[in-house]
């Protein structure tokens, strides 16, 4: 190592120490180090202390909170043993779910209850093609109340019920265990293409738990019945409650459009909650007794179109067999499914379900299941198309009415020949005091040639109840729905060919959001029909006021049958369209001068007066006389 070097490293040694003496903290500031350590000591202690107290605080709460939750659990417990009593330990559990179903239905069963939670109908969909519950778990309860022996009110709904396996698919079994020797059986059991389902309420050893004085059982039955379909003011209408009497085959209601609550005490067989095209049923085998039927229309915007509540009781003897039975429908509102049950049954049993379907009064239900219905059973069996069906029935109704049919158009065409003869006639008899002897003359004039006034009424009445029937038959027939033809998506709701969801003033209560194409092909053939027919019949230029209401009444019609089935609108415009047809191929075969010519040939013969005409005559001659005395009196007065 040469000198500069040592040198060097001299020099870089004094300059390190050097600057190590400069930057030497001083005093004060070495006494402010010490001051901040102790501050950052104390601190980490007075932090470690509040961490220690805090979980010693936590400690605590939740020790007291454990005793604040045991005291919780123990005050509800003593809840449920004073409410309870014996059932106390069935009153808290867990809500299970189960499956149950055959080929038609598929249920859901809740151990909540030991009830029917929700009903699937597997052959149907909603109007909006979505899987069609005919009720859920949340709309919908059902409960038996029981009387215990020390005066408690038991509600089966608070209460978890077991399943018990039997082995059967198509039997479900659940079971209120309340003591090893006592208990209560919910069974269930269907039938594998079968909308019924048998219910039976089964006990054992229930006269040690009950009240000795039990001899019947209260039921509680609510539901809120779905919006399936498209027409919501067609729904409503034939949204129902409805009861049949034990001992009567006829069918009554509630109202289908305000809330209403009735109290019944005659027993009953059967209540249905029933919307337009299906329904729950409940059957019982030994009668309903102190029933309180309600049922209430859900808000518009409501998923939901009504609201129906049984509260009941039917018979059920601890000293018997301890047991009561019952059968639930859950399935469309079809005649021939629900006529079925009736069959092979003796008389006193039968339950005349059918009645559910509305077909009108007692006349018109018997042309609809007379006459409507086998023919359109008939046809069906052939033909799937059911606007085609539709054809066909017209056509079998214009078929069969056609004599009486002709028989009225040339009592017309002879009345309107006739018409000069019956102007001579008013004009020689003019005036109000010549009226007997106008009618008189006018009446022999008829009676000659061979023609009534009242000839054209005759088919028209006949097919009166026809039409009535259909007016019921469309709306109600689930065989339609959901059935196409031409342009409708569905036969049992409106065909819209224009729709919107505005709420027009004046439009909306005319034809509401929407305008249905064969409601306007109905009124326009029904106008067309009118002034055919009203230039055939005699004197209707006499009465224009009757004239004017003719036309008016298609009119009306186009907003009457806008919300209805088109099925229902598509019958009426092709009925229309064959009495149309009917009507020219008439004009065109009759030859009214050959007529004119066949009445004057049959009044020149000698006609036998009928026993009505002579009846008529003798109380016109009395009319005349009575009228002629009455002048002498006044004369002489």
């Amino acid at each position: 190592m040469d000198k500069q070097t040592i040198i060097g490293f001299v020099l870089i040694l004094l300059i390190l120490i050097g600057f190590q003496y400069l930057n030497k903290p001083t005093a004060a500031q070495l006494e402010q180090a010490r001051l901040q350590d102790s501050i950052a000591h104390v601190e980490k202690l007075r932090a470690q202390a509040e961490a220690a107290m805090q979980e010693a605080v936590l400690a605590q709460q939740a020790a007291t909170d454990t005793l604040d939750m045991n005291a919780f659990v123990e005050q509800q417990e003593r809840k449920r043993q004073q409410q309870y009593g014996l059932f106390a330990p069935l009153s808290d559990g867990e809500n299970e779910h189960y499956m149950f179903s055959n080929d038609v239905m598929e249920l859901t069963m809740s151990s909540k209850g030991g009830r029917i939670g929700t009903v699937l109908l597997k052959n149907y969909v909603t109007g909006d093609s979505l899987p069609l519950y005919l009720y859920d778990e949340e709309t919908s309860s059902f409960s038996l109340t029981l009387i215990t022996n020390d005066s408690r009110v038991i509600s089966t709904k608070d209460l978890y019920f077991r399943r018990v396996e039997t082995g059967n698919p198509l039997e479900f079994v659940f079971r209120l265990p309340i003591s090893e020797e006592s208990y209560l059986d919910y069974v269930y059991t269907l039938s594998q293409d079968d909308y019924m389902m048998h219910f039976d309420v089964k006990g054992k050893g229930l006269e040690r738990i009950l009240s000795p004085g039990t001899n019947s059982i209260d039921i509680d039955w609510k539901v809120r019945m779905r919006s399936q379909e498209k027409g919501r003011k067609f729904e409503n209408r034939y949204s129902m409650l409805q009861y049949k009497f034990l001992e009567d085959k006829d069918v009554e209601k509630l109202s289908e459009s305000k809330e209403q609550t009735k109290n019944v005490s005659s027993r009953l067989r059967w209540v249905s909650f029933k919307d337009q095209f299906f329904a729950a049923v409940l059957i019982a085998d030994k009668g309903l007794s102190s029933n309180v039927l309600s049922t209430a229309v859900e808000p518009e915007i409501s998923p939901y179109v009504k609201s129906y509540s049984l509260q009941s009781s039917t018979e059920f003897n601890l000293r018997g067999a301890s047991e009561a039975n019952f059968k639930f429908y859950f399935g469309p509102s079809k005649y021939q499914i629900l006529k079925n049950y009736d069959n092979d049954v003796e008389k006193e049993a039968r339950m005349h379900l059918d009645r559910i379907v509305p077909l009108g009064g007692s006349l018109i239900r018997w042309v609809s299941t007379i006459l409507i219905l086998p023919m359109f059973n008939f046809f069906g069996r052939f033909i799937t198309n059911y606007g085609i069906i539709i054809i066909l029935m017209t056509l079998c109704i214009k078929i069969l009415i056609f004599p009486l049919t002709y028989k009225s158009y040339m009592s017309s065409a002879k009345m309107r020949v006739l018409k000069p003869e019956v102007d001579a006639i008013n004009q020689k008899y003019a005036g109000d005091s010549k009226a007997a002897e106008r009618s008189q003359a006018t009446m022999e004039l008829y009676r000659k040639a061979g023609a009534s006034p009242m000839g054209g009424c005759l088919p028209m009445l006949l097919q009166f109840p026809v039409l009535i029937a259909m007016f019921w038959f469309f709306p109600a027939s689930i065989e339609l729905r959901q059935q196409a033809f031409l342009w409708a998506p569905d036969l049992s709701t409106y065909d819209a060919i224009l729709s919107w969801k505005a709420d027009i003033p004046l439009i909306k209560g005319l034809f509401g959001h929407h305008i249905s194409l064969f409601c306007i092909l109905m009124t326009v053939t029904n106008i067309l029909s009118t002034k055919i027919t009203s230039g055939d019949t005699a004197g209707s230029e006499q009465m224009p006021g009757m004239k004017m209401m003719m036309y008016l009444m298609p009119i009306m019609f186009l907003f009457m049958f806008n919300n209805y089935a088109s099925g229902l609108s598509f019958y009426y415009f092709f009925s229309s369209l064959v009495s149309i047809v009917q009507t020219l191929i008439f004009r065109a075969c009759i030859d009214e001068k050959k007529l004119r010519a066949q009445i004057q040939l049959n009044a020149s013969k000698p006609r036998p007066k009928s026993a009505f005409q002579k009846r008529l005559e003798e109380a016109q001659r009395m009319q005349r006389e009575q009228a002629k005395a009455n002048a002498k009196k006044n004369f002489g007065r």
